[in-house]
């Protein structure tokens, strides 16, 4: 599975720290991480949490990437401009228990985690052990396990509810402000990432023609 990590302006500071932890607790499972940045708060390119909402949509809908961990102080904007996204499912983990539950129960694709809010010492640990939870069991297998089909239904009501209800990807990109998307693209290593893992043509050349 292809991992990506974004991080917002007033966390950029911690990339290193979460990269470490994400990575740590990814890759004994076969999963390889991407960090999209920002590596540090004096990056040139500067991401917001809206931004980070819509490079997750970026990134899950071209399958660049197949699941992303993204934050801010609280957890909560991140989470919001996420699930504005189409195709996105994020939830708010702040502890391993949410993170097993939103893998079992939920099993969507993206995460936002607080990273000022409660993050003091050991917070690193409490990090690796929400990574594990997320990447240690097969996703959408129920909690508890007697409610697992009815659990499965409502993923699929859900996920019609959002087809429903937002745009298409690329159609998203067009009709966005235009300075957010380059910006939300203009990260140190976003093309190196990107283009050599999307799987979506469209996508592709139209972020390339911005």
């Amino acid at each position: 599975m292809k991992i990506a990590l974004i991080t917002e302006n007033s966390q950029a500071a911690k990339n290193g720290l979460i990269y470490d932890a994400l990575n740590t607790a990814a890759e004994p499972f076969g999963h390889e991480v991407f960090n999209y940045g920002m590596y540090t708060a004096e990056d040139s390119a500067s991401l917001t949490y809206v931004m980070n909402g819509v490079l997750a949509g970026i990134l899950l809908n071209s399958k660049a990437a197949d699941f992303v961990v993204t934050g801010c102080g609280t957890g909560m904007g991140s989470m919001l401009a996420c699930n504005a996204m189409p195709g996105v499912f994020c939830g708010l983990v702040i502890d391993p228990t949410d993170a097993f539950l939103f893998n079992q129960i939920n099993a969507g694709n993206a995460i936002a985690m607080p990273y000022a809010k409660g993050f003091g010492w050991a917070a690193e640990l409490n990090l690796q052990d929400c990574y594990r939870k997320l990447f240690e069991n097969e996703a959408g297998a129920g909690y508890p396990r007697e409610r697992a089909e009815l659990m499965r239904k409502n993923r699929g009501f859900l996920a019609d509810l959002k087809a429903a209800s937002t745009h298409d990807m690329l159609t998203v990109l067009k009709n966005v402000d235009q300075d957010l998307l380059r910006a939300a693209i203009a990260g140190e290593r976003f093309a190196e990432y990107f283009y050599a893992n999307s799987q979506d043509d469209a996508i592709s050349d139209y972020l390339r023609n911005l």
